[in-house]
């Protein structure tokens, strides 16, 4: 490429054939280009003054924007080149000359899943209103996981979208939902204006690229408040960071009122770091995740911020949060990401460390684990299932030793009962002949007491026929007018 005069079309076109994030544009020296996270100098001739008014006069297609640039020492700008991408660039003066950035943003847009991020930030697209802030420094991923987040309502439900972006980066078509994109410097001129009129363009779900002033903020909070979901970001590097600068951009007297709204508006910080991946094929996202629990709303709410991040991690199996170093310890488990990676991406490496001694005690010798690919809480939870289960089965022991303990005491029980069922067998056999035997005696004696009565009644019968033969002859029987054997 050396000796070669390069215009901006194919500068971006090399850039993405590389798959870099990022370019870099200056005069005196050659183009710069961000492979997974490493600033390399492309092989050609150093950039001159004129190769950066070359770029200038092709990107700024607009007055207005030349206007900015002039005014304002910089600009920002979309830009695509067909067929390739498109790039959100940014156009500035430095020691008296013109640079630029270019960021690649793909024609693609990955879904949640393909990004591999947390399952916890499904369900932010399934709420209905409130507040959802993305947060981390640039180039950290936010862009990127704010349209998978879009791409899935605008997919899934029937709703309309609207967008203010500076400049815009990903193209939606409408799907089940229907969306409006609005670019600032096109479409709009500011963020507030965009959002004031939003909120009399119907929206459901409004996306702002960024929230950069006092305006903004209060206006994406009553926007929240209004019942709307509203997606935003800001250039914070966690939970506690966050709240304490939408709370720093008011004045004193306002903060009170601005902790009552987000306590009640607010439903969950998402800030994103990302980590070399360990075998070197690009980057991956460490994620923090705030949800606004009762707690947490709470602590929002009286200020007290310094405690947000202990409740954080405090509520990883209910409520799915998780910390930095949470994160780091579910892509260090996996494999994701070496041991010396997670240290220097940690904040605090001290308390990274640990938390990998206490709970995997292998790991930080090994540098990995064959656990299977999961965000924190559902390593946590599979730790908490493992526990349950060795407790279950103390108890299960317990009881079936006791249950055993039972059963001896029954089948003694069931022998006795045997036994003097036995007994009681045997009387009843002794009843049965005894009884047998009276019978015997009772039909004899009745036999013998029926033939005595016979042989009387026969006595009887005879001594009157003689009584009766007697008196038929006799006068005297006759005197005294009796018959028989009262005569």
């Amino acid at each position: 490429m050396a000796g070669q005069v390069l215009d901006i079309d194919q500068l971006l076109t090399i850039m993405t054939k590389q798959e870099a994030s990022d370019l870099h544009l200056k005069p005196t020296r050659p183009p710069l280009l961000r492979l997974n996270g490493k600033l390399l100098p492309l092989k050609t001739d150093p950039l001159t003054i004129e190769d950066m008014q070359r770029v200038v006069d092709k990107v700024l297609k607009k007055d207005t924007q030349r206007e900015r640039l002039e005014k304002h020492m910089a600009v920002d700008v979309g830009y695509g080149v067909p067929g390739v991408a498109r790039f959100r660039g940014n156009l500035y003066s430095q020691r008296g000359n013109l640079a630029a950035v270019f960021r690649r943003v793909p024609f693609q847009v990955k879904s949640l899943e393909e990004l591999d991020l947390p399952l916890v930030l499904g369900e932010f697209c399934k709420l209905h209103q409130g507040l959802v802030l993305v947060t981390g420094p640039t180039g950290s991923g936010k862009s990127t996981t704010l349209a998978a987040i879009i791409k899935w309502i605008v997919a899934n439900r029937p709703v309309h979208v609207i967008t203010i972006e500076d400049p815009m980066e990903f193209l939606f078509a409408d799907n089940v939902a229907s969306i409006s994109q609005r670019e600032l410097g096109t479409d709009t001129m500011s963020y507030a204006e965009a959002l004031k009129n939003s909120l009399r363009q119907d929206p459901d779900v409004i996306m702002v690229g960024e929230m950069r002033d006092p305006e903004t903020i209060q206006t994406v909070i009553t926007a929240a408040e209004t019942g709307h979901l509203v997606f935003s970001t800001l250039h914070t590097n966690n939970s506690t960071q966050t709240i304490d600068r939408v709370l720093d951009s008011f004045p004193p007297e306002q903060q009170g009122q601005v902790r009552s709204q987000l306590s009640l508006v607010l439903r969950a910080v998402v800030s994103m770091k990302l980590v070399q991946r360990g075998d070197g094929e690009g980057r991956v996202a460490a994620l923090e995740i705030m949800r606004n629990s009762p707690k947490i709303a709470e602590m929002i709410e009286k200020g007290d911020t310094t405690h947000l991040h202990d409740e954080l991690e405090a509520s990883v199996g209910y409520y799915r949060m998780q910390s930095m170093n949470h994160s780091l310890m579910a892509l260090l488990v996996h494999g994701t990401i070496t041991y010396e990676e997670a240290m220097e991406a940690s904040t605090d490496p001290e308390d990274l460390s640990l938390k990998l001694r206490k709970m995997f005690p292998n790991l930080e010798m090994e540098g990995g684990s064959d656990v299977p690919d999961s965000d924190f809480a559902e390593i946590q939870e599979l730790q908490q299932f493992r526990k349950l289960y060795e407790e279950q089965e103390l108890k299960t022991k317990d009881q079936l030793a006791e249950k055993d303990e039972v059963i001896r005491g029954l089948e003694q029980t069931i022998a006795g009962r045997d036994q003097r069922i036995q007994e009681m067998d045997a009387r009843l056999d002794e009843a049965r002949q005894e009884h047998d035997k009276m019978r015997g005696d009772y039909q004899r004696l009745q036999e013998e007491a029926q033939q005595k009565m016979n042989k009387l009644m026969e006595r009887i019968k005879e001594l009157n026929q003689r009584i009766s033969g007697d008196g038929g002859g006799s006068s005297s029987s006759s005197v005294s007018g009796k018959t028989g054997i009262f005569r």
